[in-house]
């Protein structure tokens, strides 16, 4: 999932554990209305094939972000097989937009087969390459921003992103506390070299720059989301 093909099932252990498992426990029992059967399919497909997915819990976070705006046009810088899509489908609306990027032709496929079976297919546009490339060809201002690429290329994504979000618009990034190393010394072995180095420089980045409103989920594995200020 992301700009470029890597054996992301490979990550070396997560140092810390950001959520109590009973927490998570309990959160995941509050979201039992969430029961249409292609989500659980699509979770059971991410499990099997050991696939990082963000889950009900950040899902539905993302859904409810976008639904505080009343967003109609989403860009994913990532999307693997559809599931962050799944969740901001649903929020924005018959008349949305929600543009599908992911370097991997197979995983588009699959998004294009889950996406299917939840009558929301119309709203999602498919598109199989770097997504980095994918979204220079776009020119308008979206209502929200995602990026969940390879975590090397968060500045980048941040840098290409800012000047392209509507005032009052979203920035979302996940995996932005990476298993708790970006608050460590130091990250320990990983098999992606400078990868905790480039999240930590993405989180400064955006907590200084004064055309946003930021703050860090400390959901699963960390959702940053920036909104950009209405008073500039």
């Amino acid at each position: 999932m992301g700009t470029r093909t890597k054996d992301i099932t490979q990550r070396d252990q997560k140092p810390l554990t950001i959520v109590h498992p009973e927490v998570d426990t309990y959160q995941h029992k509050l979201l039992s209305r969430h029961d249409e059967p292609v989500l659980a399919e699509m979770e059971e497909f991410a499990s099997a094939r050991n696939f990082p997915i963000v889950g009900r819990i950040v899902g539905s976070f993302l859904e409810v972000m976008a639904l505080s705006i009343r967003a109609r046009t989403v860009f994913e810088f990532g999307s693997g097989f559809g599931y962050s899509a799944y969740w901001f489908s649903r929020a924005v609306g018959p008349q949305g937009t929600v543009i599908c990027t992911d370097g991997d032709g197979g995983n588009t496929e699959q998004a294009r087969q889950f996406l299917a079976k939840t009558g929301r297919i119309d709203r999602v546009q498919f598109h199989t390459g770097w997504a980095q490339e994918i979204f220079k060809t776009t020119t308008e201002l979206f209502d929200v921003i995602y990026n969940d690429v390879d975590k090397d290329a968060y500045p980048e994504v941040w840098t290409l992103s800012k000047d392209r979000i509507r005032p009052g618009g979203l920035y979302i990034a996940d995996n932005v506390l990476w298993g708790g190393r970006v608050a460590l010394p130091e990250p320990g072995d990983e098999v992606f070299p400078g990868w905790t180095e480039a999240i930590k420089e993405h989180n400064y980045l955006i907590s200084i720059d004064p055309e946003f409103d930021s703050f860090i989920n400390p959901s699963r594995d960390g959702v940053i989301v920036a909104r950009r200020r209405l008073d500039l």
